[in-house]
């Protein structure tokens, strides 16, 4: 069973939130809020990031065109990825009206990918683009620019405390919002032990999970999260189906 598929049933008692909706609806069991260097932040179950004071929707990894790539090296997947993620990603945009979008790198599977989107596809993101700024930070798989996708790009990004990026620098790096490493936490309880997508943070900087259909993941117990954090003493943030579980890494389990 895939880390998404999974009921939450199977999850063990761990501390749950909820947040308001950011414009103002009802409270739901969709979100959560973190605070990162004293911001505060609304993280949906879904796997992004909302800042209500500045109306941005954040999002890490969408790695759009995977399918297709892997294709091209004779590795069949079902080509049905880009939609898949554009179709999650335009949910959120219903559900947060953001007035811009903030994409973490590795938006695009290769550099290559924006000219294998399909008219569909490329159609559906120009629609989610229309009437907000939409910002494409730079990541390893797609470091220069197209012109074929919209919106503007950038290496880095700073708005008032915070930074965004794609790959979290190691050491003191306060105010740092950052994909890259695709956390998942691994926990066990009810007689059974689930892996799925979170969210890593300490309160001080926060690494957001993989948003892409196709995108894999690496425990937060890896020695990757070790170094960026410091310490293992940061939250893993797991997604369940409807809410968002937060869970102390040291309580996570090794693969």
């Amino acid at each position: 069973m895939s880390d998404l598929a999974q009921s939450d049933e199977s999850l063990p008692q761990a501390r749950a939130a909820s947040a308001p909706r950011a414009n103002g609806a009802d409270a739901t069991e969709q979100a959560m809020e973190i605070y990162i260097a004293g911001v505060r932040l609304v993280a949906d179950c879904a796997g992004a990031l909302f800042w209500p004071e500045e109306k941005a929707l954040i999002v890490a990894d969408l790695h759009l065109e995977k399918g297709s790539s892997y294709a091209a090296r004779g590795v069949l997947l079902p080509p049905y990825d880009t939609a898949a993620s554009l179709a999650r990603l335009a949910r959120l945009v219903a559900r947060y009206a953001p007035r811009a979008v903030i994409a973490l790198g590795d938006s695009f599977h290769d550099g290559e990918g924006p000219m294998r989107l399909t008219e569909g596809d490329r159609a559906a993101l120009f629609e989610l683009q229309r009437g907000r700024d939409w910002l494409w930070v730079a990541g390893n798989h797609d470091p220069n620019p197209s012109d074929q996708v919209g919106g503007s790009y950038a290496a880095t990004l700073a708005i008032g405390a915070l930074m965004f990026r794609h790959e979290p620098q190691p050491g003191e790096a306060t105010g740092e919002v950052a994909g890259h490493l695709h956390p998942m936490a691994r926990v066990s309880g009810r007689g059974r032990t689930v892996r799925r997508r979170c969210f890593a943070s300490d309160r001080k900087r926060i690494v957001l999970p993989a948003f892409g259909a196709y995108a894999g993941g690496l425990n937060v117990r890896d020695r990757a999260f070790a170094d960026i954090f410091g310490t293992p003493t940061f939250t893993a943030h797991m997604l369940g189906e409807s809410r968002i579980y937060a869970f102390a890494a040291t309580h996570c389990l090794k693969d």
